[in-house]
C-alpha cells in the first residue's frame, strides 16, 4: 500500500521524485546565470511579493549544493516554484507561498519538528523510518508567507542525505527571506 505524503506541501518533492525517476535530463548548456547572480551582495531582501524562487539561490550556491542547471518556474496550487532535477541523483524545489505562513502549513506531527535556521522560525518534515529520500524544510517568511525546500533522491531512499541537503539550501536561502 502506498503511503500517503506527510505534508500536503510535498506535492514538489514528489512531482521531483517522479521526474528524476523518469531519468528527464537536466538543462544543460546557454547561460545558466540568474538575477540573484547579479544581484548586490548588500541589498536589501524584496518583499513577499517579489520574491521568486528561483532567484534565491546564485550560480555558486547552486553549484555548492550540487546543481549544474537552471531552475524551471513552475506554479504549484498558488506557491511559486522553482524546480531543479539532477537525472539520476535528486530533485530540489523551492516553494515561495504568500498565502500561508508557517503556523498555517499541515504538518503530521511525528514526522515534522520545530527548527530554527538563521534566527528564524522553521520546521523539518521528513521520515526517517521510512528513508524514503524526501526532506523538507519550511522557514516561515512574515506572518502570512512561507518558503519551502523540498529534496528528493532519486533512489527514494537516504533520507539523512536529502535532509542535509534541504538544511544547507535552507542555510542559503534564509538570510535573502524578507
Amino acid at each position: 500500500m502506498s503511503r500517503v505524503p506527510h505534508l500536503l506541501l510535498l506535492l514538489p518533492a514528489l512531482a521531483l521524485a517522479t521526474a528524476c525517476a523518469q531519468g528527464e535530463p537536466a538543462a544543460s548548456g546557454g547561460d545558466t546565470s540568474t538575477a540573484a547572480d547579479t544581484a548586490a551582495p548588500n541589498s536589501a531582501p524584496p518583499g513577499q511579493a517579489g520574491l521568486d524562487p528561483c532567484t534565491l539561490l546564485s550560480s555558486a550556491e547552486r553549484s555548492t549544493v550540487g546543481l549544474t542547471s537552471v531552475g524551471e518556474p513552475k506554479a504549484i496550487g498558488s506557491a511559486r516554484t522553482c524546480d531543479w532535477t539532477e537525472a539520476g541523483t535528486f530533485g530540489l524545489a523551492i516553494s515561495v507561498d504568500e498565502s500561508k505562513g508557517l503556523a498555517d502549513l499541515r504538518t503530521e506531527k511525528r514526522s515534522a519538528r520545530q527548527i530554527e535556521v538563521g534566527g528564524r522560525e522553521g520546521l523539518k518534515v521528513a521520515d526517517a523510518k521510512a528513508d524514503d529520500g524526501t526532506c523538507a524544510v519550511l522557514l516561515g517568511a512574515g506572518e502570512s508567507a512561507s518558503v519551502q525546500i523540498d529534496v528528493s533522491n532519486t533512489t527514494f531512499t537516504g533520507t539523512e542525505a536529502a535532509c542535509a541537503r534541504a538544511d544547507e539550501v535552507a542555510g542559503l536561502v534564509e538570510p535573502k527571506l524578507p
